[in-house]
């Protein structure tokens, strides 16, 4: 695991499998995703690092449902006085209440699957979710951090716009790999992805943090320069 300084308030914590960030407001801290089922370690092990508690842990938003996303979240809301906040279309999935739908593979996509070991991860345990997330809500960290509605990846999939430090949390709508950026993979509808990403791509930001892959600089050009071949 490896803990990565993006900005003074913003670390990128890069886990065995998938990634986690963690946005510090004077001590009280946000964690936006929480890596697979086995996640709590690397993550108790970097906010301790950093000087931190759990308990400083104030409120987790999971992007979607995925395991590499929500794996971590039932264990870190048991943290302390956790708040847990996902969109009202996958907070049934999150809370095991219903199974989760799975992508709609291309055949190259199955054979990434299968390559990346996705297909071998462990489930996710039913986690909570205390406040169900709608578009346009605001979440009170980082100066106010816009809800996005990013359907297609999965159906209740958002973005976090933070417009006064210029940062979007683009959940799985958005890659960098190799130094390319690029819209998301393993789908529900690439369609309705790609819509969602052309919204993203309109937005005034500096600072693109991924799902996967190191965060985007110049994020605003970079994001166009996607969009303008998807349409």
């Amino acid at each position: 695991m490896k803990t990565v300084e993006i900005r003074p308030d913003l670390w990128l914590l890069m886990l065995e499998f998938g990634q986690s960030y963690l946005w510090n407001d004077a001590g009280a801290l946000t964690l936006v995703d929480t890596g697979i089922a086995t996640s709590g370690e690397e993550i108790a092990a970097a906010i301790e690092g950093l000087g931190h508690r759990k308990s400083d842990v104030k409120r987790v938003v999971l992007t979607h449902f995925h395991e590499d996303h929500c794996g971590g979240a039932a264990e870190i809301s048991g943290w302390g006085e956790v708040t847990v906040l996902a969109h009202r279309l996958d907070a049934a999935v999150i809370r095991g209440e219903r199974p989760a739908p799975p992508p709609n593979f291309t055949e190259q996509e199955r054979a990434l699957h299968r390559s990346l070991g996705a297909h071998l991860l462990p489930a996710a345990p039913a986690c909570r979710v205390d406040v169900e997330l709608e578009d346009g809500d605001t979440i009170d960290f980082g100066g106010g951090a816009q809800v996005i509605h990013t359907p297609g990846h999965t159906d209740g999939s958002i973005a976090l716009h933070l417009p006064r430090a210029g940062v979007l949390f683009t959940g799985d709508t958005v890659a960098h790999v190799n130094g390319q950026v690029m819209p998301g993979v393993f789908n529900l509808d690439t369609a309705q992805m790609l819509r969602s990403f052309r919204r993203l791509a309109g937005l005034d930001v500096s600072l693109a943090c991924v799902g996967h892959g190191e965060p985007v600089t110049d994020a605003h050009t970079a994001l166009a320069a996607v969009a303008a071949g998807t349409g």
